[in-house]
């Protein structure tokens, strides 16, 4: 079996791996921070955590490490402080700190000449793109900026004031319902500008 097809089995555990620990997490804070406690919770998040986010950070280059690392950093940086506060804010802060990372990731490419992170994406399937492109891919990332402000400043606002269950129902279901709402409307949108061939934008 050749390199390239022991590496596609991988990638889709890496996937699947990634989205029931995304998905799960807010249920698991939910049904166990009453039971085991803010510190308990962090402590069992982090040993999971740590591992697979080691091994998904072996699966990658150097350059696609340094992007991706601030979301892990900032998710095991808020555990830790919840187990050594015993705090229920380390982890219920989690989906904040990722918006804010995401937020930080993508604003930072609007600026100083950098290429925006959309253009970025568009590039791997479509590394030459149209001038008309270019302004869709600088757009669409101001409007995946001004999610993570929105979807983030609501985290925060359940984190602080909400009853754990509103924020597990958010962070754990309606949070990937606008997330996949924005990229529907983001593939129709495109189809509808540039035509049904048209490969560039943020899938």
């Amino acid at each position: 079996m050749s390199g390239t097809n022991r590496k596609a089995p991988s990638s889709v555990v890496r996937l699947v791996v990634g989205l029931i620990l995304t998905i799960g997490y807010p249920a698991f804070v939910y049904l166990a921070l009453e039971r085991l406690g803010p510190r308990a919770v962090s402590v069992v998040l982090l040993v999971v955590l740590v591992p697979v986010f080691w091994w998904r950070v072996r699966a990658h280059d150097r350059e696609t490490v340094k992007a991706l690392a601030i979301v892990p950093a900032v998710t095991l940086v808020a555990l830790v402080l919840g187990a050594t506060l015993d705090a229920a804010g380390g982890v219920l802060l989690v989906p904040v700190a990722i918006n804010a990372a995401l937020l930080t990731a993508f604003g930072a490419t609007l600026f100083g000449g950098r290429t925006p992170m959309i253009e970025r994406f568009a590039r791997l399937v479509e590394p030459e793109l149209s001038e008309a492109k270019l302004r869709w891919c600088r757009r669409w990332t101001w409007v995946w900026v001004s999610f993570f402000v929105f979807n983030g400043g609501l985290a925060l606002a359940l984190a602080l004031f909400a009853p754990v269950r509103w924020w597990a129902l958010y962070n754990g279901l309606v949070a990937y319902v606008l997330i996949g709402l924005l990229f529907a409307i983001e593939w129709v949108a495109r189809r509808l500008l540039f035509g049904p061939s048209a490969t560039g934008g943020s899938t």
